[in-house]
């Protein structure tokens, strides 16, 4: 049933006029959204999550028109929740989803893999959405495993099981659909059309082209640990009606995590690795900081205010020190009304931008502090003329992890011949340069051949066909496998105009 609508739209999906917000965070309507500044610009969505794989069959172009159609209505009814939606997860969503999950992913606790679903897709597929539609499916526990960080620590991941993942896939695609419409522009972690470049991009441009003299480095602690589920679902029924839906997205947070043989269940947390839960921080984060905060910058900055959040990583450049202040103070109040908290040492308020260096040496201070973000340390730098360039650099700590990896497994693959090692260090060089080559990053790409080099050298002299091998020799294996160094990346003004004009 549509409530007051017309009748073209009933076949997509039921919404209604959402309730009254019953806190502060639920008090930001969409109606308060605003473009975010030149540099931080939305990219047109050409495609939501869950859509690469839709457009085989005509079942699968059903698929994409049904989400394009959900899109269109959230977009046109920013103030209205849609109560009917869990019919668009069908079978063929469940198997588009099924298609995008990673083929050598490690298996959750039911122990099943992606090749032996695939062996009888089309019943599995039937059986699994007869269970989600009559209420049977069931969802299980996540394994707890754990993988290094570039500091040296662990990370906790949870590996759901493999239909877990097929119907939270699909389910996000749905509600990517509505969210779309919701989330800010400088917002970029885990959406469609975005990534860590876009999101790089921006914030070059913003501390370029705004009136930037001082970063907030923010760090949420342990965020995918300390969400609050019941707040997360009420942020959820802003937008969505669907109780089905709902009730799905309350198994999975409850279905707890297996460690040790011992499965626990909390009532925070969203267990980080999952399918849905970049999903569910984007809109934890959407409610608690994104919509604060650009009412906080409308209503309250009295200079230029830049913000830039991939997941909850973000970083917030400002014009006076004095509003940069009032926003951590009270930004620091705004998480802790909603269970989080900023961790006390790797949040940073630091002075950097084009008038840092000048303003510093008339105090006689040093040179302006560097920040972290994304796998880059930011430095103000400067052009031969002497005028303002900022600078990207990998991070010292992110190079040694990766080199770190390549010595072991190198060690692992001593005795392969020298065209397998020679290909798989190529495909190494070539990822970090993929990601790294930034401009002024090119003395960080050489030094990382250089040291891949030696790390190889160093294995092959162990073997006694290479005991007497001498650079002019490893010179030429190194021209031979290991790509030259060279810059991929535009500078970010440059693509930053052509994503938004397109």
């Amino acid at each position: 049933m549509m409530h007051g609508h017309e009748k073209s739209d009933s076949a997509i999906v039921a919404v209604k006029p959402t309730n009254k917000a019953e806190h502060s965070a639920a008090e930001q309507s969409a109606a308060e959204q605003t473009a975010a500044e030149p540099a931080e610009r939305r990219t047109e969505t050409k495609r939501n999550v869950g859509q690469q794989s839709t457009c085989g069959t005509q079942g699968r172009i059903s698929v994409s028109q049904a989400l394009e159609r959900i899109r269109r209505v959230a977009k046109e009814r920013k103030k209205e929740k849609f109560t009917s939606l869990l019919h668009h997860v069908s079978t063929d969503l469940l198997g588009g989803a099924f298609f995008q999950l990673k083929e050598d992913a490690a298996p959750g606790i039911d122990g099943l893999t992606w090749t032996e679903y695939e062996q009888n897709l089309e019943r599995n597929l039937e059986d699994l959405h007869a269970r989600v539609h009559r209420g049977a499916y069931r969802a299980l526990p996540s394994r707890r495993t754990y993988i290094p960080k570039p500091d040296g620590r662990q990370r906790p991941l949870a590996i759901a099981a493999l239909e877990d993942k097929i119907v939270q896939r699909a389910v996000a695609a749905v509600l990517n659909a509505i969210y779309e419409a919701d989330f800010l522009g400088f917002s970029y972690g885990f959406r469609p059309g975005r990534g860590t470049h876009d999101a790089l991009n921006a914030l070059c441009v913003g501390i370029e082209r705004k009136k930037v003299n001082w970063i907030l480095d923010a760090d949420i602690r342990s965020f995918f640990d300390e969400i609050s589920q019941e707040w997360l679902i009420r942020f959820l029924e802003h937008r969505v009606g669907d109780r089905r839906i709902v009730h799905l997205i309350r198994k999975w947070l409850k279905a707890g995590i297996l460690e040790d043989g011992i499965v626990s269940v909390s009532d925070r947390g969203t267990g980080q690795g999952s399918v849905i839960s970049p999903f569910l921080a984007n809109v934890y984060l959407h409610y608690v900081l994104d919509l604060w905060s650009e009412r906080w910058r409308r209503r309250e900055a009295t200079g230029d205010v830049i913000i830039v959040r991939y997941a909850d990583d973000f970083i917030v450049g400002f014009q006076y020190e004095r509003d940069a202040r009032r926003f951590l103070d009270e930004m620091r109040a705004r998480l802790q009304g909603f269970a989080l908290s900023l961790h006390p040492e790797k949040t940073r308020l630091i002075e950097f931008g084009r008038f840092a260096a000048k303003d510093r040496r008339a105090r006689g201070l040093g040179k302006p502090e560097t920040f972290n973000f994304l796998g880059f340390t930011f430095i103000c730098g400067k052009t031969r003329s002497g005028k303002f360039l900022l600078t990207r650099k990998t991070r010292r700590d992110r190079m040694r992890a990766k080199l770190r990896m390549v010595k072991v497994e190198m060690w692992r693959r001593m005795h392969q011949s020298i065209p397998d090692q020679g290909k798989w260090l190529g495909h190494v060089v070539r990822g970090y340069y993929n990601y790294y080559a930034v401009p002024m990053n090119f003395r960080s790409l050489a030094v990382f051949r250089t040291e891949i080099a030696k790390r190889w050298r160093r294995v092959l002299s162990r073997r006694s066909e290479w005991a007497d091998l001498n650079w002019a020799r490893m010179n030429q294996l190194i021209d031979e496998w290991l790509p030259r160094p060279r810059i991929l990346h535009p500078w970010p003004s440059l693509r930053l105009a052509v994503t938004n004009s397109r």
